[in-house]
């Protein structure tokens, strides 16, 4: 009887390997996690790599105060600064070549008016130091078409569209570079409802490059997550800069325009009559006085700069100018 063992006592025996060999296993793993934490927490607090050095900014020159600005944006402010760097010095963009400049290709109409950003845009890009002239060291393609010049010699939307799906479809079955991602990495510039317009008639256009827009809206197909937005700026400003002076600024709000859009109508509906506002539901008559628009910037706290029914707004870039806070429709219910 001795030699017979209890049934609990055989499953006892036989289970204590496997505990050993679960204990064994969660051990394992409770180390396993601990070295892990450890180096994550050893990453985020060490110092960037050595390749720093081949790198156009050193450590050594980086500003600790602009790094401790953003160090709740990024886990290493350092390593971000180096990135950045490194992004610029090797970041290129390719300009097609192609189209007569005395057409409509190349060069700005002009760097006056209220679309000179896109005036701004073609000579810049001409002139920054991201330009290369090999398109296979290129990362983005410039398509350096100008519906802005094709308003100046009064070509029709119609011929637009036409205009510019032919110089696109030219450069896609000449340059391999389009195919290769179906446009994602070209971009080009309207700013300015007649440039949106002539582009609308090309969906493969809008839908894959990146638009530079200038004021943009849903209302004109802007895509977030690809387009980008051109401030719009009205060159030469008409009077000099505003400064900080809110004891002269006597006018809570100010706007002036046509009522060409929804949220153009509900203000002045709403705020006409407000004392504290000056509300214009129509433009100011130069007949009424010299730089009478600008001059109102001045008395103004606050400049709202409701979307109207074009594209094109050069308001955001006034206010600041002047300085006055601007506020765009989805500020109008704060001001």
């Amino acid at each position: 009887m001795s030699a017979l063992k209890h049934p609990f006592q055989l499953a006892s025996s036989s289970s204590s390997p496997l505990c050993s060999l679960r204990a064994s296993l969660l051990t394992l793993a409770v180390l396993t996690l601990l070295s892990f934490t450890y180096l994550s927490f050893t990453s985020l607090h060490s110092s960037p790599p050595s390749s720093s050095s081949q790198l156009p900014v050193k450590l050594g020159a980086l500003n600790d105060a602009a790094d401790a600005e953003i160090s709740d944006v990024y886990h290493s402010p350092q390593v971000f600064r180096l990135n950045y760097a490194d992004m610029e010095s090797k970041f290129k963009v390719y300009i097609y070549p192609d189209g007569d400049p005395n057409t409509f290709y190349q060069t700005p109409r002009k760097l006056t008016g209220k679309y000179a950003s896109e005036g701004y845009f073609f000579q810049n890009i001409r002139e920054s130091r991201f330009r290369t002239e090999d398109p296979d060291q290129a990362h983005l393609f410039f398509i350096p078409i100008s519906c802005h010049k094709m308003r100046g010699k009064g070509t029709s939307y119609e011929n637009m569209t036409v205009i510019v799906q032919n110089y696109v479809e030219g450069l896609i079955s000449k340059y391999p570079y389009w195919n290769r991602t179906l446009g994602a990495d070209h971009f080009f510039v309207t700013c300015h409802d007649v440039g949106v317009r002539a582009s609308e008639g090309l969906p493969f256009l809008i839908k894959n490059a990146i638009r530079v827009v200038c004021s943009p809206s849903y209302d004109v197909g802007f895509i977030p997550h690809k387009d980008v937005a051109l401030p719009q700026v009205l060159q030469p400003f008409a009077l000099p800069a505003g400064g900080n002076d809110t004891e002269n600024r006597t006018t809570l709000g100010f706007w002036a325009g046509h009522r060409n859009s929804k949220i153009r109508v509900i203000l002045a509906r709403v705020w006409e009559n407000d004392t504290e506002l000056d509300i214009s539901n129509n433009r100011i008559s130069r007949a009424t006085g010299h730089l009478l628009y600008q001059k109102r910037f001045y008395k103004t706290k606050f400049c709202i700069c409701p979307g109207g029914s074009q594209v094109n707004s050069a308001r955001i870039a006034d206010s600041i100018h002047y300085g006055c806070v601007p506020g765009e429709n989805s500020l109008l219910l704060v001001i």
